[in-house]
């Protein structure tokens, strides 16, 4: 029993002395404390309204602004969509205007898109990389597209690595069994023959109703021995 309370009293004084210690270090730091303290609420209410008052605002100007490319796009008239006219601003003023916004994200995403429709893959490469995309669905289209700017490159390393990535991405019957198949091809290439099995036998089993499952097993069959 004595020995309980010896413990108890140990405790005690042990919880007393640390308090102590928290005692004296905040009264020997205050200022530093206080400063600290203070230089955070001040970064918190920086970025709020950074946010706030500059970001959205500037998001949904922009936003505004992309309809008329996003229109010459849509009719296939990509070097209006590209640099705009005299009365419309074109994607790639838009991604540099708007930078660090979804607007300009957006743009950036749709000049590299028009660049690598037009053959020049290292363009294409730069403004897809730099689209930095809320939407998933479209993020795996952008790191696709990398991809496939780096097989026109000769690059097939990267091309799978961007295929792959574009495969986690987002899980969809859109674009999985698109970027699953491209990645096997590659993998074949590069005569990974197992892996590219896998991935055929993926489509097969995980996207049987996309259209890349319509010819799979010939692949399969092909590789599968």
């Amino acid at each position: 029993m004595a020995k309980k309370k010896n413990q108890s009293e140990e405790t005690i004084v042990d919880v007393q002395e640390v308090y102590s210690k928290t005692e004296r270090y905040v009264d020997e730091n205050r200022n530093t404390i206080i400063i600290v303290a203070a230089l955070l609420v001040a970064l918190f209410a920086g970025y709020f309204a950074f946010t706030r008052l500059y970001l959205m605002p500037k998001n949904e100007e922009g936003m505004n602004l992309l309809w008329k490319a996003e229109y010459w796009y849509e009719i296939d008239s990509l070097d209006k969509a590209l640099v705009g006219n005299e009365s419309y601003y074109g994607f790639e003023y838009l991604a540099d205007e708007y930078d660090g916004t979804q607007a300009g994200e957006l743009a950036s995403y749709y000049t590299g898109i028009i660049y690598m429709n037009q053959g020049d893959f290292g363009l294409a490469i730069e403004f897809l990389k730099d689209a930095d995309l809320d939407d998933d669905l479209t993020s795996a289209v952008a790191k696709g597209a990398i991809g496939d700017c780096y097989v026109e490159l000769g690059n097939i390393g990267d091309a799978l690595n961007y295929y792959e990535d574009a495969i986690e991405t987002s899980a969809n019957l859109l674009t999985t069994p698109i970027y699953l198949k491209k990645a096997a091809l590659v993998q074949i290439e590069k005569g990974d023959f197992k892996d590219a099995l896998a991935k055929f036998e993926r489509i097969k089993e995980d996207f049987p109703s996309s259209s890349e499952a319509r010819t799979i097993d010939s692949y399969i069959a092909k590789y599968g021995g």
